[in-house]
């Protein structure tokens, strides 16, 4: 009788995870972080090295499959090279977070076959353990959303698999979000996934928590 029994594989767990495509907008450095003014520190330097690590730490996350980048930043293309798992897609002509985001989402996933989030490219202190909890969260739910510290704007907007896309960034996003159909998620103030930084003041608390390498050499003398 031997031969006709063959050993089965384990089958894998249910509750794995999902892997997921982050669409990250970024505008030129030379237009972004208009309130961001840091002594000793270039402006455009700052908002390209807090993009920078932002992307590093999604591309780092083990829930992200792939990282998208809309931006028609030609000096952020060639510095964030080396980062694994990332596409950039040139943005056109630039109107605004929301359409900048649905341009990544239709480039990687057309029919949204995939579960999707945009993440804004201004969390330099991000931690990508901080990103899978809220993705593994997101998972379980059609639309969902992170609040930023303040609790008024958003820094992470979901959607799954066959959910049309939507998103409404801008002051006052997240009870847009929650009206759209948007899960807040219960993510702690001690998340720095909800550190956006648009001000000196905002820096100043995303250092406290641990800044990316790139944002963190550019404001190692100055006076945040």
């Amino acid at each position: 009788m031997r031969g006709l029994f063959r050993r089965r594989e384990p089958a894998p767990p249910a509750s794995a995870s999902p892997r997921w495509v982050v669409v990250i907008p970024v505008k030129r450095a030379a237009h972004g972080k208009s309130r961001l003014d840091v002594p000793g520190a270039d402006r455009a330097d700052l908002a390209r090295a807090i993009a920078l690590d932002t992307i590093e730490a999604a591309a780092r996350c083990e829930l992200v499959l792939q990282v998208v980048v809309v931006s028609d930043d030609p000096v952020l293309a060639r510095e964030s090279a080396m980062i694994p798992a990332l596409r950039f897609v040139p943005e056109g002509e630039t109107r605004g977070l929301d359409a900048a985001v649905a341009t990544g989402m239709t480039a990687i996933d057309r029919d949204g076959r995939m579960p999707r989030a945009a993440l804004l490219g201004d969390l330099p202190s991000l931690r990508p353990v901080d990103l899978a909890d809220a993705l593994q969260a997101a998972a379980s739910v059609d639309r969902a959303v992170v609040a930023d510290a303040e609790g008024t704007g958003s820094t992470l907007v979901t959607a799954a698999p066959g959910v049309a896309w939507t998103s409404s960034f801008g002051d006052g996003s997240f009870a847009r979000h929650v009206a759209l159909g948007c899960q807040a998620l219960a993510v702690t103030d001690a998340s720095t996934l909800r550190r956006d930084v648009d001000t000196a003041a905002q820096l100043q608390v995303a250092r406290a928590l641990g800044l990316g390498s790139r944002t963190a050499a550019l404001v190692a003398d100055a006076a945040v």
